[in-house]
């Protein structure tokens, strides 16, 4: 009798693939738990060691792999990505910022622990990231720029600034340009820096990067509008976190500025300009498997 199972969607196929690789690379490339004070290194593991969907490890991984580089070369990369992406979030849950209690199904670190601790367990998961990959990527050229493209990604003219942005137009009027560059920075710059960074350590020319940054962009504001509809539509269970926060708080999303249609359609046509610079790599398939999923995902 013929199968009739459904298959699986090439993204679950992907994940299947590479995440035991980003598993293994996060305990290889973390930090030594003998030198530091016990409870921060608990407070940094709690949160590493979470699970989550690990997107931006991922986009590293299916970046390297699209333009033909090894995986080995791009693993520490790959982590630095994750423990750059959990400071954000640790950081973010804080009373200070978004005040929320539950992260990936759980309590946030400052709730599991204190504030204090959570302050710093972010702090030192940000700067660890660079070190992982200034120790561990074998071409030093390829780890430094790895490095400058994380650096800036992650900090004033990345999400630091999108963060202070997001936090600023909290009860404005809505403003699309405005909301366009809270979004592109706060959560679409360190997209992008996966992105850039797999096709730097995979050996990527200038024109090449080029193309990929462009899909970075365009998928990394994709995320966060279809982030910006589920905070609207999804609940607690789904999302591993409070829905309706964004709302609560006055801040500006795009089913906000939009509406819920235009919002969905807006995304898709982002993913779509995205698979277009796709064209003429060596192997796409990872990440227009991930492009694919940023706009159909459910949590």
């Amino acid at each position: 009798m013929p199968d009739h199972a459904a298959k699986p969607h090439p993204f679950e196929r992907l994940s299947d693939r590479l995440s035991p690789l980003v598993e293994q690379a996060l305990r290889r490339f973390a930090w030594p738990e003998s030198s530091a004070p016990r409870r921060l290194v608990e407070a940094m593991n709690y949160s590493l060691f979470a699970g989550g969907k690990r997107l931006r490890p991922l986009l590293v991984l299916a970046a390297c792999e699209s333009v033909g580089g090894q995986l080995e070369s791009a693993l520490p990369v790959a982590a630095a990505l994750e423990m750059v992406h959990t400071y954000s979030l640790i950081h973010d849950d804080l009373p200070a910022m978004d005040d929320d209690d539950l992260r990936r199904g759980r309590p946030t670190c400052h709730k599991a622990f204190d504030e204090a601790t959570a302050i710093l367990a972010g702090d030192a998961m940000n700067t660890f990231a660079l070190q992982a990959i200034l120790d561990n990527v074998p071409d030093p050229a390829r780890a430094v720029a790895a490095a400058r493209e994380l650096a800036v990604a992650a900090g004033l003219e990345g999400m630091v600034g999108g963060q202070m942005a997001d936090l600023e137009s909290e009860g404005a009027a809505p403003d699309l340009a405005r909301l366009r560059y809270i979004h592109e920075h706060k959560t679409g710059a360190l997209i992008t820096a996966a992105v850039v960074c797999g096709g730097i350590i995979g050996g990527a020319g200038s024109a090449t990067l080029g193309r990929l940054r462009n899909y970075g962009r365009r998928i990394g504001l994709a995320f966060q509008v279809v982030d910006d509809i589920l905070d609207e539509t999804s609940t607690a269970e789904q999302l591993g976190k409070s829905p309706g926060k964004d709302r609560d708080a006055g801040k500006m999303t795009y089913p906000r500025v939009m509406g819920l249609d235009a919002a969905r359609t807006h995304a898709a046509e982002l993913v779509t300009a995205a698979l277009a610079e796709l064209t003429g790599l060596a192997r796409p398939d990872g990440l227009r498997a991930i492009a694919e999923y940023f706009v159909s995902r459910t949590h």
